[in-house]
């Protein structure tokens, strides 16, 4: 693994710094990963077991999770859904041993934001860790919504709404649906959506994109016409027209 290198550091726009929550049951990791974290300038507290991780993740009400998927009794996948259950959105970054494809549809359909498998350079897992927080956080100061038809998207305050109804995404639908509202009435093929939302490539056989665009139309397009529509053996477009 390599070491972290010094970077420009961020942090919210009040000043105060990105808070993140590490989860490994192996304690050399966390307190490598607490290293790279702290150097970055942000506030960090570790975790080694999927209950403690749930007790951490409360109190700290972390800005992104790095969390293990193979711990004993809770691992990682049950701690991420009991999250979401309890509509906690924090962008998560699985770290795991396991690299088949099967895995890693485990780890997005459970509502995991990236994927690194062990072992990891550790460079990557923080430019990784660090880009999910700009995101998430709202490094832009560009304060315009993004809008296609009566749907709007907020950047910087992470909200959505449609016709003046706020609409609750996952912070993965969130990035999906900003990805097809920053190109709007564009066919965005499969493998683009997976390069520019998932950061990898699935090998274009894992349904992951159709899954969480069904995600997004059971939220959406239920407040009124459809506005993403499939592009038969192409991909996805969102447009306030039919065709």
């Amino acid at each position: 693994m390599n070491g972290p290198t010094s970077t420009q550091r961020f942090t919210h726009p009040d000043g105060s710094p990105v808070r993140a929550v590490v989860v490994d049951d192996e304690q050399n990791l966390t307190e490598l990963l607490h290293m790279a974290l702290t150097n970055e300038g942000w506030a960090v507290e570790t975790a080694t077991n999927g209950q403690e991780a749930m007790n951490r993740i409360r109190e700290f009400d972390p800005d992104v999770v790095v969390l293990d998927v193979m711990m004993p009794a809770v691992d990682g996948l049950e701690v991420l859904r009991r999250l979401r259950a309890s509509g906690n959105d924090v962008p998560v970054l699985f770290l795991t041993a396991k690299d088949g494809v099967d895995d890693r549809i485990d780890a997005i359909t459970a509502g995991g934001d990236d994927y690194v498998t062990k072992p990891f350079h550790l460079r990557e897992v923080v430019a990784r860790v660090r880009g999910m927080a700009r995101r998430y956080i709202g490094a832009t100061n560009d304060d315009r919504p993004l809008t296609v038809g009566d749907l709007t998207l907020n950047e910087r305050s992470y909200q959505v709404e449609r016709g003046g109804a706020p609409v609750q995404l996952t912070a993965k639908e969130f990035e999906l649906l900003r990805y097809l509202m920053q190109n709007p009435g564009q066919v965005l093929t499969r493998a683009q959506i997976l390069e520019n939302v998932w950061s990898y490539d699935f090998g274009g056989k894992s349904g992951v994109v159709e899954i969480y665009i069904s995600y997004l139309r059971r939220k959406i397009d239920a407040l009124g016409p459809p506005l993403i529509h499939t592009v038969r053996s192409v991909g996805y477009a969102i447009r306030d027209h039919p065709s």
